[in-house]
């Protein structure tokens, strides 16, 4: 709290440290990224709204995931564009807390959802008699209800803990958009509390879940390896594989940037590995379970039949 502390009205977004050309060329490629990020989760989106078939809870969550995934990458990607036409782009203090805040709902929210869809898929092939009992729709909205309300309450808490500190400069944010690691940096105070309770919440919230994942995948690998015919085995397994491989995405760069080792410049490195958890992840989960996912491509094929003119 020194005498030449001032009221920070807006922060500078450093972005990536690359040539200009380069630049240029990773806002083409990225903007296509994000366009089918938005169009495959989107095409998600419409195929379970409009079909019939897809009410189920399985294609239930993997719309909120869908949705999630959308606003994950809305709230990063635009400014990260930005950023790679004009480094150093100014973004209001208000917009910064506002994104870090949004950025804490949307990645909690993932986590949970991605557990609760593992559950599902557990119910689904373990307890297969029981699953319209267990997962009715009331139970089904709870748990979706759950998932965003503790996003939400837990970026509360972030945000009650980073409002109050005293930012008086240096106003460049080490980052492609306002990560709260990278802002706290800036505060001109004591944050030691502010970290503990990240590395805490962190934690948690990479081994709640995937201790639950791990669990929930267990029991359904020691019930298929039961099944008799390698086809009733194969059909089970392939219920599961395009949620393990999107479980494996998320969590596994998660866990890296803030459970694994550290080496070379660790802020730099967590920047990439943010970039893919914003852009890549997001646009590559649609694409996942379209190419996995026998009703997801029956469905597809069904719309575009029905929009053919006969």
């Amino acid at each position: 709290m020194g005498g030449n502390q001032t009221s920070v009205t807006e922060f500078l977004l450093v972005g990536f440290s690359l040539s200009p050309r380069l630049q240029v060329l990773l806002f083409g490629l990225f903007s296509v990224f994000y366009a089918f990020t938005l169009l495959g989760n989107g095409v998600i989106l419409g195929l379970i709204s409009l079909d019939s078939r897809l009410h189920t809870p399985m294609y239930f969550f993997l719309s909120q995931l869908a949705t999630v995934d959308i606003a994950y990458a809305c709230n990063t990607v635009p400014q990260m564009l930005v950023s790679l036409l004009c480094p150093a782009q100014p973004i209001s203090f208000a917009g910064c807390m506002t994104q870090t805040f949004l950025f804490l709902i949307f990645a909690v929210t993932e986590c949970l959802l991605l557990m609760v869809m593992s559950y599902d898929r557990y119910v689904a092939i373990c307890l297969p008699l029981r699953y319209s009992t267990i997962m009715s729709w009331i139970v089904c909205v709870s748990l979706v209800v759950t998932s965003w309300t503790l996003g939400v309450l837990l970026a509360v808490v972030h945000m009650v803990l980073l409002l109050p500190l005293p930012f008086c400069g240096p106003q460049k944010v080490n980052h492609f958009f306002c990560e709260i690691l990278a802002v706290l940096k800036l505060a001109c105070a004591d944050t030691h509390l502010n970290e503990a309770v990240i590395v805490v919440a962190s934690g948690l919230g990479l081994v709640g879940p995937v201790s639950t994942i791990v669990v929930s995948y267990g029991h359904i690998l020691r019930a298929v390896l039961k099944i008799q015919s390698a086809e009733g085995r194969w059909k089970a397994f392939s219920t599961c594989s395009s949620h393990l491989c999107v479980v494996g995405l998320f969590y596994g760069t998660a866990i890296i940037m803030y459970v694994g080792p550290q080496h070379g410049d660790p802020q730099e490195q967590k920047k990439y590995l943010l970039l893919f958890h914003s852009l890549f992840n997001p646009m590559l989960n649609p694409l996942i379970y379209s190419l996995r996912n026998r009703e997801v491509n029956a469905a597809l094929r069904r719309r575009l039949e029905k929009g053919r003119p006969s």
